[in-house]
């Protein structure tokens, strides 16, 4: 097996590739950075520019603050790695990635979560309560997909691809968060909405009776988000991310 190295992986990808592998390593160290990581568990998974059915996903094993753009393996919508990096992956974790990618082309990120507010909020019948500015972003394109145990098995695609549809928030019923986005940066700022909306909830269910806001209002949310960001998406606080991340996990574009 050839040496493999940031430099090696760099010379043999295009700038598009590479690119997408800084900032998908970003990702994966700023989800460790807000304290959404799982150990080495759950996935986010990004397009290959200029590639049909070929993915970026974590080297298995790694800690997410650990990830490199080097490190990032290639894959197709099987698990199959495409390249000769030493690193394995947990094809029983890309099942949920796959099936998200194989069917909205639009998705070219993926990210998923198993944080504790994500999880108890998905473990409650009513799923997202519409209690707070967050919610009203998360319910405006929100979709739930029942526990079927552990995603080990292709049979689920079907029925997770029908949930989901073609909204941007899923919550995984009794199992955790995930978004689907045009952009890493978009997948990212999806996530920080959604997983504020949960914390959220499970701190105000602590409290007293719960003020809840209209539909009229949620209705409006996805216009009101364009203009918030001016119309940038993830890509307004992207820049932002990267600076803090510089501070606290440097070393992502190696």
């Amino acid at each position: 097996m050839s040496e493999w190295n940031a430099d090696t992986v760099k010379g043999r990808v295009s700038v598009a590739e590479w690119q997408t592998r800084v900032d998908l390593a970003a990702c994966y160290r700023a989800v460790a950075m807000m304290g959404w990581d799982d150990l080495i568990f759950t996935h986010i998974t990004a397009k290959v520019p200029d590639a049909d059915e070929q993915f970026l996903i974590n080297p298995y094993g790694l800690m997410f603050e650990e990830i490199t753009a080097g490190s990032l393996v290639k894959i197709d919508l099987a698990g199959n790695k495409l390249d000769d990096n030493p690193h394995p992956i947990n094809p029983a974790g890309f099942v949920i990635h796959s099936a998200v990618h194989a069917a909205r082309h639009d998705a070219a990120c993926v990210l998923h979560t198993h944080t504790l507010n994500g999880v108890a909020v998905s473990a409650q019948k009513a799923g997202v309560l519409p209690i707070s500015q967050q919610s009203i972003f998360v319910l405006a394109s929100i979709a739930y997909h029942d526990y079927e145990g552990v995603a080990l098995l292709d049979d689920e695609k079907p029925r997770l691809v029908r949930d989901l549809g073609d909204k941007n928030f899923l919550m995984l019923r009794n199992h955790g968060l995930l978004t689907a986005a045009p952009s890493i940066p978009d997948a990212f700022q999806l996530m920080y909405v959604f997983e504020s909306a949960c914390a959220i909830q499970v701190r105000a269910q602590s409290g007293g009776l719960l003020t809840t806001i209209p539909d009229s209002i949620i209705a409006t949310a996805q216009a009101q988000a364009r203009q918030v960001t001016k119309g940038q998406g993830g890509r307004l606080a992207w820049p932002g991310v990267l600076r803090r991340l510089a501070r606290r996990y440097p070393g992502w574009d190696e």
